[in-house]
């Protein structure tokens, strides 16, 4: 079961194009039969083998870092005030009782739709942050990572690339109390885990090339200590994400358990590098910020659903300042739009810094900055050789419609910043990840039918 690239090298020509961070004209990106850029020229022009991209924009696509993609389900349902004071912990007493109806099949028609869905508005990969293991109650399938390989499989029908995250979540809390009600679908202790772990990686052998397996403990709170250190030495390559900092009351309670701070604990006690992406890390002090960025591991960070949550908002400035590398996902994906991913995120700081173009720290575009440092970020954080149009990468790349109004007479920069804080997804026209063209004219080549399978899933459910 894999995934059919196109079959044939390829040339695209596109008259303006965003490459190596710098916009170039009439431009030929040439792609091999296994979705990789083989070159890249500028400045030349158009012959009978190329594909001509006409009336678009070409610019690299982007990775959605992080996301739950089951919840997608359940978006708009728990916009009602169900205490005094609703919150977070509120919300996760709905999100806990919807999981629970919640089948294999149902995981695999979800997750497509929100594949789908993410290629439509311009992501190329995800990273699937996967923590529902097993079945009502707590019991394992058959195949203990049956649901991981229902991921897989929405992968492999979208043509998303794919790094996948199976989470490990082992207590209800930091006091190590055992888990109960739907959080008993999450739980394994470590040698489950790394059952788990070793029967995707068999998966994996027959997906994608550029599908890759990395793991996720959960948080402070879900995994002990030890587990952390020893779950994380079985690993010799791969990304580590965890969820840090994103709660008030989990930096209160990891401050009163451990006497220290999230972000500060985990670097002093975790060998954090590179391969790291810690998601959220809102609540963070300036030495917690200024510690994350020389970290070199990659903040992770979902606007739209830290403001639908009542999260909070990540330090931007305090941390671009000290060289810190981000990029964006849609975690809950209650609302899965890149363009709006990123305008949440400047204009979360514009309020609290009460200014204006607050995501960078040089003069220019903040559309451009936002774009660039999340296309390096978001790759480095699923551990994907892309992230911009050049050779030897893969061929994660998009369009937009250089006639939409929207952007209709914009130059260079300026078409960045008119997407980004003025238009829409329907700028987004065609979508390529690894080669594989999955969007034709802001539409996923298999829409129809993956659609159809979602709404007899949302039969079932509701």
């Amino acid at each position: 079961m894999t995934i059919q690239n196109h079959g044939e090298n390829v040339n695209l020509f596109a008259e303006l194009a965003l490459i190596s961070e710098a916009w170039a004209k009439n431009v030929r990106v040439s792609v091999d039969m296994k979705g990789i850029i083989t070159a890249v020229e500028s400045g030349v022009e158009p012959n009978q083998h190329d594909t001509l991209l006409r009336n678009r924009i070409l610019l690299p696509a982007m990775a959605n870092l992080h996301s739950h993609s089951f919840q997608r389900a359940m978006a708009g349902l728990t916009e009602k005030r169900v205490e005094k004071q609703d919150s977070f912990w509120s919300w996760r007493k709905l999100m806990y009782s919807f999981l629970e109806r919640l089948t294999p099949e149902h995981v695999e028609a979800i997750a497509a739709t929100v594949f789908m869905e993410m290629l439509e508005c311009g992501y190329a990969s995800v990273g699937e942050f996967h923590y529902l293991h097993h079945q009502q109650g707590g019991q394992p399938f058959d195949n203990i990572a049956e649901t991981s390989s229902r991921i897989i499989a929405s992968a492999l029908q979208t043509g998303i690339g794919l790094t996948h995250l199976p989470v490990f979540y082992m207590q209800g809390g930091l006091d190590g109390k055992e888990l109960a009600q739907g959080q008993l679908r999450f739980g394994n202790n470590t040698e489950q885990f790394l059952r788990v772990l070793e029967q995707i990686e068999k998966q994996m052998h027959d997906a994608s090339e550029d599908f890759l397996l990395g793991m996720a403990p959960h948080s402070l709170r879900a995994v002990s200590p030890e587990a952390l250190k020893e779950i994380v030495k079985t690993r010799k390559s791969g990304p580590v994400h965890i969820h840090i900092s994103e709660q008030l009351k989990e930096v209160e309670d990891v401050q009163n358990y451990y006497g220290m701070r999230p972000v500060n604990w985990l670097l002093e006690n975790v060998s954090v590098d590179s391969q790291w992406c810690l998601v959220h890390a809102t609540h963070m002090t300036s030495e917690e910020t200024v510690n994350l960025a020389e970290s070199g591991a990659v903040a992770g960070l979902c606007p739209i659903t830290e403001a639908n949550l009542g999260d909070g908002i990540f330090s931007g400035t305090d941390y671009i300042s000290a060289g810190g590398k981000y990029g964006v996902g849609s975690d809950s994906n209650v609302r899965i739009s890149l363009a709006e991913e990123l305008r949440m995120l400047e204009y979360s700081q514009r309020l609290v810094r009460k200014e204006r173009n607050v995501m960078t720290d040089i003069s220019g575009s903040v559309g451009k900055s936002l774009y660039i440092s999340s296309l390096k970020g978001g790759a480095q954080a699923l551990s994907r050789n892309s992230g911009s149009i050049a050779s030897g990468q893969w061929a994660d790349l998009l369009t937009l419609d250089s006639d939409a109004l929207a952007v209709f007479g914009s130059a260079e920069d300026e078409i960045l910043d008119r997407w980004i804080f003025s238009g829409d997804d329907s700028l987004v026209r065609d979508v390529w990840s690894a080669g594989r063209k999955m969007v034709i004219d802001g539409r996923h080549i298999k829409h129809e039918q993956i659609e159809q399978k979602y709404r007899s899933c949302i039969q079932e459910l509701y």
